[in-house]
């Protein structure tokens, strides 16, 4: 939600796969070992997100939460969000911090990025996210075909 977020600005992007990490011992429990890269949040988070429908080039999730309510940090790539009720939010990542208040039924474009969310409203949150999936067009021979399917 807020442009400014980005991978450069998080070390544990930085990790190589498969690399050993240190949590570190004032990590909180459920956040990512130090070079670790941030979870899924399906993963990460099951019991607010699940998937409702995925192929090679979308991934739809549903969130639900109550206030108060808090996730562990986690990915998302490029993503369009839905509200489906008033969506008031904090997301954080290190000492960057964004707050959003949102009504019911508004869609937003959502830059890849890496947060913990907070739900800091009175209301449960409830949000479809739709997640794209790479670039059709970065391969003109495999480019799909024109008008709808």
């Amino acid at each position: 939600m807020n442009a400014a977020d980005d991978d450069s600005q998080n070390p544990a992007m930085d990790a190589p796969e498969g690399s050993a990490v240190d949590r570190g011992p004032d990590t909180p429990q459920g956040t990512p070992p130090v070079g670790a890269a941030p979870a899924d949040p399906v993963t990460s988070n099951p019991e607010h997100y699940r998937v409702l429908f995925e192929n090679d080039r979308v991934r739809v999730l549903e969130y639900r939460d109550d206030p108060g309510t808090t996730t562990t940090p986690h990915r998302h790539p490029d993503s369009v969000m839905v509200t489906l009720s008033d969506f008031s939010r904090r997301l954080s990542l290190g000492d960057r911090v964004f707050d959003t208040v949102l009504d019911a039924g508004e869609a937003r474009w959502l830059p890849a990025q890496v947060h913990s969310g907070e739900n800091t409203g009175s209301t449960p949150t409830h949000a479809i996210f739709v997640e794209l999936k790479g670039d059709p067009l970065a391969d003109p021979a495999s480019a799909p075909p024109l008008g709808p399917s």
